[in-house]
């Protein structure tokens, strides 16, 4: 009877402790999707703000967040301002927000002003090269690249950057 209650224990512990640490691993973030296996990312070129063309292969110090947005975003317009704050919280991560709506550079500049976005660079690109690179389905879109060059997550649709749960497991990976 001593092992049986034995087993009953242990086995309250397993679940118990193997819950709290899926709860650190994953935030409660819905529209969050951590992939099993990390997809390498082989070419993705766009456009900073000077025109000129560069790689997510320069970025590879670092973790890096891919934000695809537009102007005409809704949702993009709720979360940037979150995004753009997110470079104060951690300075081992690169911010990269793509406008892909083909729209003009001007617009972007306006979009950032109107929000008063000062910690971001305005990067474009292609939607269509883009959206088949990535495999995009609508925007907001978010993609974060570990230090390789490997997407290992991806957020569909908006999220606060500013959320907790998000900043203590994105930290882990830092």
């Amino acid at each position: 009877m001593k092992y049986k209650n034995l087993n009953y224990l242990v086995f309250f512990i397993y679940l118990i402790s193997s819950s709290v640490s899926y709860s650190i691993e994953r935030p409660d973030i819905e529209n969050l999707i951590i992939h099993k296996d990390k997809k390498k990312i082989e070419k993705a070129e766009f456009f900073n703000s000077k025109n000129k063309k560069v790689s997510l292969n320069d970025y590879k110090s670092n973790i890096v967040i891919i934000n695809f947005w537009a102007t005409w975003c809704e949702p993009c317009k709720e979360e940037m301002p979150h995004l753009d704050q997110l470079k104060y919280k951690f300075n081992d991560i690169e911010v990269i927000p793509i406008n892909i709506a083909d729209e003009e550079l001007k617009k972007s500049k306006e979009f950032f002003e109107e929000l008063n976005i000062n910690n971001l660079e305005i990067f474009y690109g292609s939607s269509l090269e883009l959206a088949k690179e990535f495999k995009l389905r609508g925007i907001p879109t978010t993609i974060i690249v570990d230090k390789e060059g490997y997407e290992f997550a991806r957020i569909i649709g908006f999220i606060d950057f500013e959320n907790k749960s998000f900043l203590d497991w994105l930290s882990n990976y830092l």
